[in-house]
């Protein structure tokens, strides 16, 4: 057993676990593989053991792994912030995109997706705890978002997704609160189904909370090199 295999059998291991201690069906809960500054050999041999969603960061290097890996048939998550100018790669080579705050974001990748597309999946970000260095909108911005996004021709809205600060675990409750308030007001709440939170150190209290995507990164490939 290689160090990826055993990597991703633990971490599999304790989403199982964190549901069974909650009482939740671990299908319910998806692993995404966060890839940021890691080689596309890891993310191939990661694949080979099963997993085929993986959440990139900053775009070039995306795209970067996108063309090495055009052989496999993987699920592309964007979770970095999005920027004006980069929306039409965005729209036109990811399955999803979860960092979306504002209305004119979602009406460029909307506009950009191209007709031969399937919808994209989108998240909205949303700063949960009033974070000074964290991007998203407020939550009381949240419902008005929904219902103007909910209108766009290319984008199928899913859910939400926050990054709380750190031992903020409250924070995961409030999220799903919101998720549930806002699900009534949402034009077509039998798409709005996805709470991408939790990470490597708070999956459990994530989990607990309804966590239906946990962003794993760490704990899959290692400790992460930004010198490169």
């Amino acid at each position: 057993m290689n160090q990826f295999q055993q990597a991703r059998n633990q971490v599999i291991q304790h989403i199982e676990n964190a549901c069974q201690s909650v009482e939740r069906d671990p299908a319910t809960v998806h692993l995404l593989a966060v890839s940021k500054t890691h080689p596309h050999q890891s993310l191939r041999e990661m694949y080979q053991l099963g997993q085929h969603c993986f959440g990139e960061n900053y775009l070039q290097e995306a795209l970067d792994k996108m063309e090495a890996l055009k052989d496999l048939d993987i699920e592309w998550h964007f979770i970095g912030h999005v920027q004006r100018n980069k929306t039409k790669h965005l729209a036109e080579k990811f399955d999803w995109v979860h960092g979306v705050d504002r209305l004119v974001i979602a009406e460029r990748l909307s506009n950009q997706r191209l007709d031969t597309q399937v919808p994209l999946n989108i998240c909205i970000q949303v700063n949960i705890d009033a974070q000074d260095s964290k991007d998203g909108c407020e939550p009381h911005e949240v419902a008005e978002l929904v219902a103007q996004i909910s209108q766009l021709a290319r984008i199928r809205l899913r859910g939400l997704m926050v990054i709380p600060a750190p031992d903020h675990l409250q924070a995961f409750t409030d999220a799903k609160q919101l998720f549930d308030e806002v699900k009534t007001q949402h034009a077509r709440p039998q798409d709005w189904d996805t709470l991408s939170m939790g990470m490597s150190g708070d999956l459990e209290a994530a989990i607990a909370a309804g966590a239906t995507i946990v962003r794993i990164g760490t704990a899959l490939f290692g400790a992460r090199d930004y010198s490169k």
